[in-house]
């Protein structure tokens, strides 16, 4: 079964966009900002994977975006350059406020300018 994406047109065209669009766009950045599935979602997410993959492999710097009472795996914990708990659902004030706080401490951490 795990072969028959191969005769998948749209799994096909899934593949190209990876290595087409996903991964120059990852490559040219200067980090990465990974959204976390939640718990119900994550053991299948395989664009997350791929994309989680991608950006340890291009030796990215990680933003992990997660949502508060989620359980951080360690491994993530551990690659992760910086990890922001957000309330779930829409971010309101608060959760805008501090994902822009996560994002000036990822660009302070890596030398980008704000302005």
């Amino acid at each position: 079964m795990a072969e028959d994406w191969k005769d998948d047109p749209e799994a096909k065209r899934w593949v190209h966009e990876v290595l087409t669009d996903m991964a120059p766009k990852m490559a040219e950045s200067a980090y990465v900002m990974q959204l976390v599935p939640r718990g119900e979602h994550s053991e299948g997410d395989v664009k997350f994977w791929v994309e989680l993959g991608a950006s340890i492999m291009m030796d990215k710097p990680i933003l992990a975006v997660i949502e508060e009472g989620q359980k951080v795996p360690e491994k993530l914990r551990l690659i992760a350059d910086r990890i922001v708990r957000l309330p779930p659902g829409p971010p309101g004030p608060e959760g805008a406020e501090r994902l822009q706080r996560a994002l000036s401490q990822m660009h302070e951490d890596l030398g980008i300018s704000d302005g």
